[in-house]
This record gives C-alpha cells, structure tokens and sequence, in this order.
C-alpha cells in the first residue's frame, strides 16, 4: 500500500532519497501551482467541530462526507477530549461559531494497549517526566461516554446540547454511535 506522499513523489520523478518531509514540500509546491484562493474565512460552513483521533487509517472528510471548508478538526491520540481540545472547542464556538460537537474514537487504538507506565519509562529514559496524561483506556465505548461528558459540562463551551460520539470500525468504516448513559 503506498501513501500520497509516496505515491505522488513516484509518479513525479522526485528524487526518492530525500526526505518525507522533502516530499511532503515537493507535493506543496504541485498544490500550489493549481491552488486558487476559496475565499472562505475560519467559520465552519456546517458549524460543527469534530475531535477524533490523530490514526492515520481515519480519512475524516471522507467518512464523514465533508469539503474543505465544512469544519475544525481537532486530532490527538486517542482523539481524547484533554484541556487542550476544550481550549480548541472554546475557540471554535466563541470566535468562531460553531455549535455541534462530534466525537470519534476508533477500534484498534493504539492507546488499548499503553498505560500511564509510559509516562515512567519515558522519565527513565530521558530524565524528566512528562507534564502530560498517556489518557490510555481499555473500553473505546466507555472513553467515549467520558469524553462527551467533559464535553458537556466543560464551563468554557457555550453549546452542549448537541454533543455526539461514535467509535469508527477500521475495517468497514461504519461509524457506531455511543450512547451518553
């Protein structure tokens, strides 16, 4: 399986030995040459922000049949709801307007599989320990659930009323919704 990146430094002729980020450069400036101004500014066209997380399998306009220019997304691993996704929301429902949140968590995170240990091991090895939460889960439905609950009862956010979460299956790219109770 190649990636764009990958694929589009091929079929150029790029000089495979140069970096990823070489080629992600290289793939700009093909952008570029045809990129014509939309003319939106920052505000959501569907008011919405979507959190999810940062997993290279998940193709969120795709999946969710959004054009540039429809929502924010934020991503992180786990696409876990931390102090700093309640900063962005803040941000996107305050200055800029949007009022639904959705929320997405996936099957076969790699978050499954670490615990706050991660955070000691780092500290072993680099001599500092993070300031940071691994925020590893064993139950996808469940972390979910608790996101939309930091979520709803964040004091920042204006609008809680329209908070949703799903998990997407990796494999069918079905989208399960996650019922709040």
């Amino acid at each position: 399986m190649s990636t764009s990146a990958s694929a589009g430094s091929a079929s150029s002729g790029a000089d495979v030995r140069g970096t990823v980020t070489d080629r992600l450069v290289d793939a700009n400036q093909r952008y570029a040459a045809a990129f014509t101004d939309p003319g939106m500014d920052a505000r959501p066209v569907l008011g919405v922000a979507v959190v999810a997380c940062m997993d290279a399998r998940l193709d969120l306009h795709a999946a969710l049949g959004l054009d540039l220019g429809d929502c924010h997304t934020i991503r992180n691993a786990g696409g876990v709801v931390t102090d700093d996704v309640i900063r962005s929301l803040t941000i996107s429902q305050r200055a800029l307007g949007t009022r639904s949140v959705v929320l997405i968590h996936h099957t076969g995170c790699g978050l499954e599989s670490l615990t706050e240990e991660f955070r000691h091991e780092l500290e072993m090895e680099v001599g500092q320990r993070p300031t940071w939460a691994v925020e590893a889960f064993r139950d996808v439905d469940q972390d979910v659930r608790q996101s939309m609950q930091k979520v709803r009862t964040s004091p920042f956010l204006l609008h809680t009323d329209d908070v949703r979460g799903f998990v997407f299956d990796v494999r069918t790219g079905l989208l399960r919704e996650i019922d709040a109770a």
